[in-house]
């Protein structure tokens, strides 16, 4: 899972569907688009920094709880089995409703609009931990001052870069999809939606105004912030630490410990090695929440062809030794 495209994508959210014009050179993020960026990267941020004493002094409820969770999962399953697993790496195929309905919510995660995070992506698979990564924490050296540098660049100081992924270059077959790209177009609204939302549930829930502030402080900007950073996380800590079971030709390693927030995407190690299997936790005990979620489509009958780990693929990819780090 990439750190998220910038949320001030909104402006190439509005190229016209039937004449796109973004083009395969670079383009660059206005002083107004950074500003915009910084704003919904910070407030978020210092709304979880506030909410354990907010908490602990009452102001959260059983509504407020719900709301939240229910609003994480539908935006982070929209991410991770949505813009990841079927629109960069085609894990799956969709029926037309599953589709845009993984579109929507994926971009209710508030982390750009579809086609930007998919070329994002791919360009980072293309040349992963390599010279072209746009977030890789390697790109400064390989001792310890020069990781952890790397290591905040590729968690989120790789968004303020100006040059930003040619969309044509890298995500053509989604620009080719009316469906896509509207809901690209539209991306402002999903926004609106995923900020102001949870507010309108819960002031509806309590039927106060009070229920609808603390909704909009869990369920919006905590929820926002955490959603964030797990995926961030996944760059800068699962290309840095965390076991390597199959052979990559990257850093990307299993971190046990984000498994069930960023809902299986921290099985890394795998997802490198394989990148196009719907399952990334594929050894006992790997826990992969999008990949049950995919399979429970494929029951329901709402998604095909789907690319389930082969035993032989999995084998071929196995490292001599099981369990290598890549500490170095």
């Amino acid at each position: 899972m990439t750190p998220p495209s910038t949320p001030t994508a909104v402006l190439d959210a509005t190229t016209s569907i039937a004449e796109p014009t973004e083009d395969t050179e670079p383009s660059y993020l206005s002083r107004g688009e950074r500003m915009t960026l910084a704003a919904f990267v910070v407030v978020p941020f210092v709304a979880l920094l506030a909410a354990v004493p907010l908490a602990w002094g009452g102001w959260l409820g059983w509504s407020d709880v719900v709301i939240t969770v229910v609003m994480y999962t539908i935006t982070g399953l929209g991410i991770t089995a949505g813009f990841h697993r079927l629109f960069t790496h085609k894990a799956f195929k969709p029926n037309r409703a599953v589709k845009i309905g993984l579109a929507i919510a994926g971009s209710m995660a508030i982390e750009g609009p579809v086609i930007r995070w998919v070329a994002d992506h791919r360009k980072h698979h293309k040349f992963s931990d390599r010279d072209g990564d746009p977030h890789s924490p390697w790109r400064y050296g390989e001792n310890v001052p020069a990781l952890l540098k790397g290591m905040v660049y590729a968690h989120i100081g790789w968004m303020f870069d100006g040059e930003q992924t040619p969309q044509r270059k890298y995500a053509p077959d989604l620009m080719k999809d009316p469906d896509i790209l509207r809901i690209s177009r539209l991306f402002p609204v999903w926004v609106a939606v995923s900020m102001i939302g949870p507010a309108i549930a819960g002031g509806l829930w309590t039927m106060s105004w009070q229920g609808a502030l603390t909704a909009f402080f869990w369920a919006t900007l905590v929820r926002i912030a955490l959603l964030h950073h797990v995926t961030w996380a996944i760059n800068s800590i699962c290309h840095t630490i965390g076991e390597q079971p199959f052979r990559s030709r990257d850093h990307s390693g299993n971190v046990w410990w984000l498994a069930i927030p960023s809902f299986g995407e921290s099985w890394h190690n795998l997802h490198h090695a394989d990148p196009t299997c719907a399952r990334h936790g594929v050894l006992k005990g790997q826990v992969d929440i999008s990949a049950r979620t995919i399979r429970i489509f494929e029951q329901l009958g709402w998604v095909k062809d789907v690319r389930w780990p082969v035993a032989e693929r999995l084998a071929a990819r196995r490292q001599p030794v099981a369990g290598a780090t890549t500490a170095r």
